[in-house]
């Protein structure tokens, strides 16, 4: 009750001191980490103003991560701080903590980092009239990059190894090596259904078993069928995207569209329908939310979700997959995907 009671606290100080505040923003900074590694995140009292800064109130501290959604930034609590009272919130509850090396000091410290730790964190630290706000972008060595399942139109279990080589190429990606997937599979990939890898084994990564995935008794981990005949065998693909070297969007329009008006409207806003790959990666490594459904170019229908909630994905964050409809059917909207380069 009162961790509760401060972080209501601290929460209503934020808010009501902004105007009495001075504010002082630097410039974000970049940290790298390793994953399973601890990080600090810096952040300090910047009290270079000539208001005086009074000690007795004490530092307050908001630790957040920050997200785009639909254009709109939103805000995660991380940690808040007020005196002795301190709270975290959400995957990173009694991950993060506060370094305190000195009366000015706000560094998170993040400890055992996760792929899905990576991204962008704000801190805001308050000390009588001084009010310090930092950015802080943090790169996970080793996240880089998204597996994703893919099947084409004709359905699962369709593509021997070639035919998925190239399926997974068509969509801006690579076939996933066996270290790939387990990756995956440590940062929660679920999927029942086996795909080939780079190296011509045939797996598939299972975090809830269950009774079609090999065995409601058996133990979460990746399923093995083995070397598989490259030429005569078939099944899906793991692909695997390293980053997202460009602007994956929603296209507003008035109506919805075919695919055929689905490509030419990219195109009409200098860009192009972006593949199953460009969803992945925006996502996965940018926390792309959106509950719209819309065309991309393999002709499927998906639509990303980071923040599961009622009627968009309750239950997990994924990109969901809606099918392979008519590609005359007026049903659907369009993400487009405008490179970098």
């Amino acid at each position: 009750m009162l961790s509760l009671l401060c972080t209501t606290l601290l929460s209503l100080t934020l808010v009501s001191s902004v105007d009495s505040q001075v504010k002082s923003t630097t410039a974000p900074i970049t940290v790298h980490a390793s994953l399973g590694s601890n990080v600090t995140l810096p952040c300090r009292l910047d009290t270079s103003s000539d208001m005086m800064s009074f000690g007795s109130v004490g530092m307050r501290v908001k630790w957040s991560r920050v997200q785009e959604n639909n254009a709109q930034e939103e805000e995660e609590d991380v940690l808040v701080s007020m005196g002795y009272h301190k709270k975290s919130f959400g995957d990173l509850n009694g991950r993060v903590f506060l370094r305190e090396a000195d009366d000015q000091d706000a560094s998170l410290v993040m400890m055992d980092v996760s792929a899905d730790d990576a991204g962008n964190y704000r801190c805001e630290v308050m000390k009588g009239m001084d009010d310090s706000i930092q950015e802080v972008v943090l790169k996970v060595e080793g996240d880089n990059g998204v597996v994703f399942p893919y099947f084409p139109r004709l359905g699962r279990y369709n593509m021997n190894f070639h035919e998925a080589e190239r399926a997974c190429v068509g969509q801006g990606a690579t076939m996933a090596s066996y270290e790939q997937l387990l990756q995956a599979w440590h940062s929660g990939m679920d999927w029942c259904n086996a795909g080939w890898l780079s190296d011509g084994t045939v797996q598939y990564p299972i975090n809830d078993p269950r009774e079609p995935c090999g065995g409601a008794n058996t133990e979460a981990g990746i399923r093995s069928y083995g070397k598989r005949d490259k030429a005569n065998n078939q099944y899906d693909a793991f692909c695997f995207v390293p980053s997202l070297n460009g602007l994956f969007y929603w296209l507003d329009q008035p109506h919805r569209l075919t695919y055929d008006e689905a490509v030419e409207a990219c195109l009409d806003d200098g860009a192009e329908i972006a593949n199953v790959g460009h969803m992945f990666a925006a996502w996965k490594l940018q926390g792309y939310d959106r509950c719209d459904s819309g065309w991309l170019a393999d002709g499927s229908v998906r639509y990303p979700i980071s923040r599961p909630r009622k009627y968009c994905s309750p239950d997990e964050a994924a990109v969901r997959f809606v099918g392979f409809p008519d590609k005359k059917q007026k049903l659907y909207g369009v993400y487009c995907f405008r490179s970098a380069e």
